[in-house]
C-alpha cells in the first residue's frame, strides 16, 4: 500500500507541469490537460472494456445511458509513467494517455497498436439545445490505411466496409443508426451518443459527432481480437441475449394486410391444407379501423367484431374500405375466436402495434394531459396521430396497460413498428420538442431500445411462461437484451435492393444484436405491377425467399396490393410454388441446428448470421465481401442476387428467358474462403478453399458449402416446430477435419433456461479416425428427453444429400444420456 501512495505521489508531481495532471483512481485515472484545459477519465469496466469520457467542465456531467447496464467491475491494473504517458495495463490491452494532449491509445498484450486517437481529436462547439447551455461535440480517431470497419447499424449502402464513408446517423424506416464501428483488427468503439449524430471516415481521420452532447463519451472494447470476443464484450456491457421460443425459428405468413378474422384463418387452412409448414401467422394493422383510431390497441374495426350492420360502428372502418360492400356471412364473430383458432391449427399470431396513436384514442387523451406527445407529423398522413414518449416512464406504463389486453386475449409476439418513430415532413423545430430525458433531438435514436424495453419489462413483471418476442423496425445498440428483433423496414422488391439487404443485415449482427430478418420477395412490388404471377417478380422473390431460409427468422411479406401466399404463384410442379416449399421444408429440417444457434446466442453469447470477418479475418478477399456469410459456424450461405431465367421488358412485365425455368440451369460465383475444405451441401462433393468457383445453380436451389468438419443435427418432417419430439434425429458428419457441435435444448417457450434448465450435448469428430464421440449430456429439464435415437451419416460423395431424412445411416445408436463412441 505505501508503494503504491509512493508511486501515486510520484506521478502526480511528474505529471503536474504545465498545468496537466493525472490522479490514479480505482478503476483507472482522472486527468487535465494543460492546452486547451480538457478534463476526462479512464474508467475500466472490466479487463476488456474501457470508458473514455473527456469534459471541458470541471467535474464529469451528469449521464444516462440508455444501452449500457454494467457497472464497472474491479479490475486489476497496472501504471507505468514515462514522460507525460501513463500506461494502464489490464488482463486483456494497455490504455496509454498522454496528459498533455489528452491523446489515448489503445496496444494488445504484445504491444500492438490497435486504435489511436487523433491528437487534438476530441472538440466541443457551445451551442444552445432548447433550455440548457450545451456542445456540438466530436471525436477523432486514426486508424490503419487499409484496415476495414463494420457495423454502424443497418445501412442501405449495399457495401460491408464503412471506409470512406460520410453517414448521418438518424434513425429512419431501413436505416438503423448505431454509432458503434468494429475493426477487422478484433475491436469495437461504441460512441455512447444516442441523439442525431455523424459518422465520418476520411483519409484523415475517422470520427463521430453529434449535434448535442455534454461529453464525448465511449467505450473500447477488445477481448482477444475476434469479432466473438468483441460481441462478448457488447453483450457483457449491454445486457446478453434473450432466448427466443422454437416457433419462432419456423416459417411466418404475413403480408399488408389480413382484412378480417375469416381472410387470416382462411391462409392458416390454406397452409395446412396443402401441407405447407408454418407456425407464424401476422395480423398487420387497422384492426383497429380508421386513422383517426390508430394504434388503439384493440379490435374496433367492425369486420373484426362483426358489426358491419351497426352504422356507429362503421365510423371506424378503415379509411377508403366501401362500407357497402358485401361480404359472406364471417365463420368467426370475434377476434378472441381468431386467437383460438389459430392456436387449435398449432401456429402463433403476432400483431401490429405501432409507437403512436391517433386523436380518437384514448391513449392519445391520456397521454395528452401527460404531456408525453411529441406532436410532430407522424404515418399516417394527415391523421393527428403523434408517436409518445418512451422516454417518460409513466407513458411507457401506460403503453403496456392497453397493451395488456391484447397479451391476456394469449396473442403471442408483438410487432413494434415505425419505432424510429416515422416522421414526416420533418422541420428543425420538431427537434426541439421536449421528452422526459431532455430534447428528442439529444435521445432520438435511442426511442426503439426505450420502446421495446418498455414492453419487454412489463411482460415481463407478469409472467415468464411465454418469452417475449418482439419485431421492431428500428434499434439500438442493447436490442438483444430485450426480446427484440429488426426488420430491414420497407424495402422495394429489386434485386438490387435484396443484395443491399445481405451486408444492411450483417453489419446489424456485427452490432452484437443477433436477431434480423428482411421482408422475403421485398415490400413494395411496385417494379412488378404489384403482380405475384409476373414471372420476372416470381424469380426474384424465391431467390430471396431462399435466402429467408438462413436467417434468425425465415418471413414472408408484401405490401398492398401485392398478395404472397405460395399458392397464388402456382400449385405443385409449378417452379415457383415447388422451390418456395421445398426450401420451407429444408428450413424446418433445419430446426434443431437453428434453435441450437439460439441457444449458443444466448448461452455463449454466439452469433446466428456471421460476417465472414468472424471466421476467416485472415482472408482479406472474404472480409471484403458483401454477399457471402456463414450461418452458424458451418453453413457458408451465398444468396443468388441476380436473375438468371427471367427479365423485365416494357411495362414491367417479365418474360423468361430460357425454354423452361424448371429444368434450367446456369453458373453463379462463390468464393470459398481459405484454410478449410468445403462441402457442397446438394453433392457432398469436397472442393477445397481459397478459390472462387462457379456453381451451377437451378431455380429451386442457392450455393451451400458446409465447413469440412461440421456435424450438422437434423430433424424429421413436420407441419409446425413442436409436432414431433426430437427422438430420432440424423446427425450428418462432413469430413475433411475435425470439428465440434452442441446441441441445445430446452422447454422451448419459458425462461425457465434462464434457471439452468436446459441441456446440451457435444459431438466431436476425429477425422483422422473417422471417430465421432457423443458426450455426457450436460443438464436437464422437465420433459427432457432421456433417450433418443441418434441416425449417424458420413457425408460422402455418392450419398444423399442432408435436405431429407437419411434413407440409409451409416450407423443407429441409442443414446440415454452417457458418453458413446462411434466409429464410421
Amino acid at each position: 500500500m505505501k508503494k503504491e501512495i509512493l508511486f501515486l505521489a510520484v506521478l502526480a508531481t511528474c505529471l503536474s507541469s504545465f498545468g496537466q495532471t493525472f490522479e490514479k483512481t480505482a478503476q483507472g485515472g482522472k486527468f487535465q490537460t494543460a492546452q486547451p484545459t480538457l478534463n476526462g477519465e479512464v474508467i475500466f469496466y472490466s479487463p476488456s472494456i474501457v470508458r473514455i469520457v473527456k469534459y471541458p467542465s470541471a467535474e464529469m456531467p451528469e449521464k444516462k445511458s440508455y444501452p449500457v447496464i454494467k457497472t464497472p467491475e474491479k479490475v486489476e491494473i497496472s501504471y507505468k509513467q514515462n514522460g507525460n504517458t501513463v500506461c494502464m495495463t489490464s488482463g486483456k490491452m494497455t490504455v496509454t494517455l498522454d496528459v498533455v494532449t489528452g491523446k489515448v491509445t489503445y496496444t494488445d498484450q504484445k504491444g500492438e497498436t490497435l486504435l489511436k486517437e487523433k491528437v487534438e481529436g476530441t472538440n466541443f462547439i457551445p451551442r444552445k439545445d432548447v433550455n440548457r447551455d450545451t456542445f456540438t461535440v466530436s471525436q477523432a480517431f486514426s486508424l490503419e490505411p487499409e484496415e476495414a470497419i463494420y457495423g454502424l447499424g443497418q445501412r442501405q449502402s449495399g457495401a460491408m466496409n464503412h471506409r470512406n464513408q460520410q453517414i448521418h446517423l438518424s434513425n429512419g424506416n431501413t436505416n438503423i443508426c448505431i454509432p458503434y464501428f468494429t475493426s477487422e483488427k478484433g475491436y469495437g468503439v461504441y460512441w455512447d451518443n444516442p441523439g442525431i449524430s455523424d459518422f465520418s471516415d476520411t483519409p484523415y481521420a475517422t470520427s463521430f459527432s453529434s449535434q448535442v452532447g455534454l461529453c464525448s463519451d465511449y467505450y473500447f472494447l477488445y477481448e482477444d481480437g475476434t469479432q466473438d470476443g468483441v460481441i462478448a464484450c457488447i453483450r457483457d456491457l449491454t445486457g446478453k441475449a434473450t432466448m427466443f421460443p422454437l416457433w419462432t425459428m419456423g416459417y411466418w405468413q404475413c403480408r399488408e394486410r389480413y382484412k378480417s378474422p375469416d381472410e387470416l384463418c382462411g391462409v392458416l387452412d390454406k397452409y395446412r391444407k396443402l401441407q405447407i409448414p408454418l407456425d407464424g401467422i401476422v395480423q398487420d394493422w387497422q384492426y383497429w379501423g380508421c386513422d383517426s383510431n390508430w394504434n388503439a390497441m384493440k379490435f374496433v374495426n367492425p369486420r373484426y367484431i362483426n358489426k358491419m350492420d351497426d352504422k356507429e360502428a362503421l365510423r371506424y372502418l378503415p379509411n377508403g374500405e366501401d362500407k357497402n360492400a358485401r361480404y359472406p356471412k364471417p365463420r368467426f364473430k370475434s377476434p378472441e375466436e381468431m386467437v383460438e383458432y389459430v392456436h387449435k391449427n398449432n401456429a402463433h399470431l403476432m400483431i401490429s402495434v405501432w409507437a403512436s396513436f391517433g386523436p380518437w384514442t384514448d391513449q392519445f387523451k391520456e397521454l395528452d394531459k401527460m404531456g408525453a406527445l411529441l406532436k410532430f407529423e407522424t404515418w399516417p398522413p394527415k391523421s393527428g396521430a403523434h408517436p409518445y414518449d418512451p422516454f417518460n416512464k409513466d407513458a411507457r406504463d401506460l403503453y403496456w396497460r392497453y397493451l395488456s389486453h391484447l397479451h391476456k386475449m394469449n396473442i403471442d409476439a408483438w410487432w413494434t413498428d415505425s419505432t424510429e418513430p416515422d416522421h414526416l415532413n420533418p422541420k428543425e423545430s420538431d427537434f426541439d420538442l421536449m421528452t422526459a430525458d431532455g430534447s428528442f433531438r439529444s435521445v432520438h435514436n435511442a426511442f426503439p431500445l426505450n420502446h421495446n424495453r418498455g414492453i419487454y419489462e412489463h411482460q415481463r413483471a407478469v409472467s415468464d411462461d411465454k418469452r417475449v418476442f418482439q419485431m421492431t423496425r428500428s434499434g439500438y445498440l442493447g436490442q438483444q437484451h430485450y426480446g427484440a428483433l429488426s426488420w430491414s423496414g420497407d424495402v422495394v422488391s429489386s434485386w438490387d435492393v435484396l443484395r443491399q439487404q445481405i451486408p444492411a443485415g450483417l453489419n446489424y449482427t456485427l452490432c452484437g444484436i443477433p436477431f434480423w430478418n428482411t421482408d422475403l420477395g421485398g415490400f413494395f412490388g411496385w417494379e412488378y405491377n404489384n403482380d405475384c404471377t409476373n414471372v420476372a417478380y416470381q424469380e426474384l422473390h424465391v431467390r430471396w425467399f431462399q435466402w429467408g431460409c438462413f436467417m434468425p427468422l425465415m418471413r414472408n411479406h408484401c405490401s398492398s396490393p401485392m398478395m404472397n401466399e405460395i399458392d397464388l404463384f402456382g400449385k405443385e410442379g409449378d417452379w415457383a410454388y415447388d422451390a418456395q416449399k421445398r426450401i420451407i421444408e429444408l428450413r424446418y429440417r433445419l430446426l434443431p441446428y437453428i434453435y441450437s444457434l439460439d441457444g449458443a446466442v444466448v448461452q455463449e453469447d454466439g452469433t446466428m448470421m456471421r460476417p465472414l470477418v468472424m471466421d476467416f479475418a485472415n482472408d482479406r478477399k472474404a472480409i471484403l465481401l458483401d454477399d457471402e456469410y456463414m450461418f452458424g459456424k458451418n453453413i457458408l450461405v451465398c444468396p443468388v442476387t441476380e436473375p438468371l431465367y427471367t427479365k423485365k421488358i416494357e411495362g414491367n412485365k417479365g418474360v423468361t428467358t430460357v425454354p423452361d425455368v424448371a429444368k434450367a440451369s446456369a453458373p453463379v460465383k462463390v468464393y470459398l474462403p481459405k484454410g478449410t475444405q468445403w462441402i457442397d451441401f446438394w453433392t457432398n462433393e469436397t472442393v477445397a478453399g481459397d478459390q472462387e468457383i462457379q456453381r451451377e445453380c437451378p431455380v429451386d436451389i442457392l450455393p451451400l458449402y458446409i465447413k469440412a468438419g461440421s456435424i450438422l443435427p437434423l430433424g424429421p418432417k413436420v407441419q409446425y416446430a413442436t409436432e414431433k419430439k426430437w427422438d430420432n434425429l440424423d446427425i450428418c458428419v462432413y469430413p475433411g477435419a475435425n470439428g465440434e457441435f452442441v446441441l441445445y435444448e430446452d422447454e422451448f417457450d419459458n425462461y425457465n433456461y434462464e434457471k439452468g434448465m436446459f441441456s446440451t450435448i457435444k459431438f466431436s469428430w476425429d477425422d483422422a479416425s473417422r471417430t465421432l464421440t457423443i458426450s455426457d449430456r450436460n443438464g436437464e429439464f422437465p420433459k427432457m428427453l432421456k433417450r433418443r435415437n441418434f441416425r449417424i451419416t458420413l457425408m460422402q460423395p455418392g450419398k444423399q444429400s442432408a435436405e431429407t431424412i437419411m434413407v440409409k445411416a451409416d450407423k443407429k445408436v441409442a443414446y440415454s444420456g452417457k458418453k458413446l463412441v462411434v466409429k464410421l
